[in-house]
């Protein structure tokens, strides 16, 4: 009994704890992998970072901040072995558009605000992972995973050119973005230029001679170095510069009373777009490399990783597609590559700020881009070309509405396409009409089969469907059609109801339609093989009792055998 109790205390901590079973199962060939991948993902997490915390409106140094202890939190409580959480462009866009209106110019205040406002943020996700809400992304399919991931892959390639060929760009949109480059091309600073080709063709080719070495983080270090030998900051190449040192101290947030209302709605907010575009990132690597996530857990580790970003004057968090992609590119195989990276981050926040001011931005350009490119799976949309049109054309919106509308937006609006394309089918589902085929057991669908007979003076009909609202004048109106294209007129209409799990009210309302329309023409409907959802549904609307007890059988053959006798009795008498 004592065996069996603490056998279920360590299941539950381990359900709660993934990051637990990935050490006790961990294999040592992975450390490796993890190693360098953690040095990588940190590599260029360190700049992304600190531009990102400059967009949520906070010093750059908090977007350190922001990064550090969210990789513990999600190490421990996540299932994804490749997600990176970190600062987000459009968290980061919720937390600027949140707390301006309320701090203003007061620095201070803005800290305590986003410190208050990440925590509120996490405790949202980890209530959401506990009522087990995650099943939000059951309606993400593989297309619109597909398409999130090519069009992830270029926005970052055309958010980055500009800093690859050593000019900035203000547009926002992927083709605004775009016509703005090509425009100013003649601004193209070619030493900048020449950096980042150089970097990103070492890339390629170490990716392809030497695929398990660091490479992002041997090209942070190239480019340090070129920049230290041959000066380049002197030269016009935009450097990192430098950033404050060392861990922030603890503070206590302080909030007013009227603050609590805007931060709420922020929260809400934060939680639904922070996890819909973390879930997005780890499903899409999830697929990629075999394995699945638990959905209701990822918004628990997403919490917790906001919790943690929160008490160390960071901001709220979310899945970090370019440091994802990085950590994948690279091999990483465990949540232990994000343990690895915080232990590097806080390495630099406490000894090496001074060396990482010499980094060239057009080094985390070409970085970006590699990254990116091998994100792009043209493979997989020309199987989709190949197998269903209107999946392809779904993944091909998503990355069109990446590109354009946003991450979030493009993937909703996949979202919403793919619905009402499940609907649209679902409202028009498979039936049959069942008849004998000489030689084959049982009864089959006459559709097709030219040897096949049905049975005189009945249907036999199936709908391979529940019966519900989106489809029940569907229903009705292919019973009419079925009746009318009847060889012989029917003294029976036998519904096969096997493939029919449940009726909803409008459905019954619907077969009670059908029902009395069957018995103006003194068409008898009966059932067979109807499930106890449906039975139950049947007998709770009356139309059971309407049917009769004589009306439903166990199976189509004892229908149908009860048919034969019938007419036998009918000719006898």
């Amino acid at each position: 009994m004592v065996m069996s109790t603490k056998k279920e205390i360590a299941r539950r901590i381990e359900k709660f704890l993934p990051g637990l079973v990935a050490l006790r199962d961990y294999r040592r060939s992975w450390f490796g992998y993890d190693l360098l991948a953690g040095f990588s993902v940190a590599a260029v997490a360190v700049p992304i970072a600190i531009v990102y915390s400059q967009l949520a409106g906070l010093p750059p140094v908090h977007g350190l901040y922001a990064s550090i202890l969210p990789l513990v939190a999600y190490a421990f409580f996540g299932s994804s072995r490749q997600l990176i959480v970190a600062p987000d462009a459009a968290t980061c866009a919720i937390i600027a558009a949140t707390l301006i209106p309320l701090a203003g110019d007061d620095s201070a205040r803005y800290v305590s605000l986003s410190m208050i406002l990440t925590i509120m943020t996490g405790a949202l996700c980890i209530a959401a992972g506990v009522a087990k809400l995650g099943f939000l992304t059951n309606f993400l399919a593989r297309p619109i995973l597909t398409g999130y991931l090519n069009g992830i892959a270029l926005s970052i390639i055309s958010g980055q050119l500009g800093t690859l060929f050593g000019f900035s760009l203000k547009s926002a949109g992927f083709f605004r973005l775009l016509f703005e480059f090509f425009s100013k091309l003649g601004q193209t600073h070619y030493l900048t230029l020449t950096v980042g080709v150089a970097i990103f063709v070492s890339l390629r080719v170490l990716k392809r001679l030497a695929p398990n070495m660091p490479a992002p983080l041997i090209a942070g270090v190239l480019g340090i170095a070129g920049a230290s030998l041959f000066d380049l900051g002197r030269r016009g190449v935009t450097l990192l510069g430098t950033i404050p040192a060392g861990l922030p101290p603890l503070i206590i947030p302080k909030v007013n009373s009227i603050d609590w209302g805007p931060l709420t709605l922020g929260a809400v907010g934060l939680a639904l777009i922070s996890f819909n575009s973390a879930m997005v990132t780890a499903r899409s690597f999830a697929v990629k490399n075999h394995y699945d996530i638990d959905s209701n857990q990822e918004f628990i580790a997403l919490g917790m990783a906001d919790i943690g970003a929160g008490l160390l004057q960071g901001f709220a968090v979310s899945g970090a597609d370019s440091r994802t992609a990085v950590n994948d590119y690279v091999g990483g195989k465990s949540q232990i590559t994000g343990l690895v990276a915080a232990a590097v981050l806080m390495a630099v926040l406490l000894f090496f700020t001074e060396p990482l001011s010499l980094l060239p931005i057009t080094v985390l350009a070409a970085v970006l881009i590699n990254a990116a490119a091998s994100l792009f799976d043209f493979p997989s949309l020309l199987s989709l070309r190949r197998i269903s049109r209107q999946e392809f054309r779904l993944s091909l919106v998503t990355s069109l509405g990446v590109i354009t509308a946003g991450v979030l937006p493009g993937v909703l609006i996949a979202v919403g396409l793919a619905i009402i394309q499940l609907l649209a089918k679902a409202s028009r589902p498979n039936d049959a009409v069942l008849g004998r085929i000489p030689g084959v057991d049982g009864f089959h669908d006459v559709n097709g089969q030219p040897e096949a007979e049905t049975l005189p003076e009945l249907i036999i009909y199936r709908f391979d469907s529940s019966l519900v609202f989106f489809n029940a004048d569907y229903f009705k109106n292919r019973i009419r059609t079925v009746v009318a294209e009847a060889k012989t007129k029917p003294r029976w209409f036998l519904l096969d109801a096997e493939s029919m799990p449940w009726i909803d009210t409008t459905g019954a309302a619907i077969l009670d339609e059908v029902r009395n329309e069957l018995a103006e023409k003194n068409i008898v409907l009966t059932v067979a093989e109807a499930k106890k959802p449906l039975r139950l549904m049947l007998d709770r609307t009356g139309l059971k009792e309407k049917i009769g007890p004589e009306g439903f059988f166990p199976t189509v053959g004892a229908a149908v055998e009860a048919f034969k006798n019938i007419g036998n009795v009918l000719r006898g008498a």
